[in-house]
């Protein structure tokens, strides 16, 4: 019997779901307790990486079929996820945002970009025994 849920939509894809509910938090919780000054930088910022990264799995699914075409957004998303950790440690040591949830969220995304590097790895891993094109 074979546990594995059938992937028939993005949104069925750990890594969909998880990066997007930690895009909720940040945005909820965390961008509205960096100062004004920050509006055109780190809050700016912070808010397009965390945004991307489901939207880049989104986007990427959809492309799926073509030679490396999801392949090339996970690998984006994992770019984006590091730029969000990076972001979030500075609102931590810079703006002294709760240092508490600052942590859960940089150990949520350094997760999400291993669930990003280990799908990619399974996709290619895939496209080559299924010979897909």
């Amino acid at each position: 019997m074979n546990d594995k849920k059938r992937i028939v939509s993005f949104r069925d894809l750990d890594v969909y779901r998880e990066s997007y509910e930690a895009m909720l938090i940040v945005h909820r919780d965390v961008l509205p307790k960096l100062p004004e000054s920050e509006k055109y930088d780190l809050r700016d910022q912070t808010s397009r990486s965390t945004k991307a990264i489901p939207r880049l799995i989104a986007e990427g699914y959809g492309k799926r079929h073509q030679r490396a075409g999801f392949q090339k957004y996970l690998d984006d998303a994992m770019g984006e996820c590091n730029e969000t950790i990076v972001s979030l440690e500075q609102c931590r040591d810079i703006h002294k945002v709760d240092t508490d949830l600052i942590n859960h969220l940089v150990a949520r995304y350094d997760k999400i970009g291993r669930q990003l590097y280990r799908l990619a790895e399974s996709w290619s891993n895939f496209k080559r025994t299924k010979n897909l094109t």
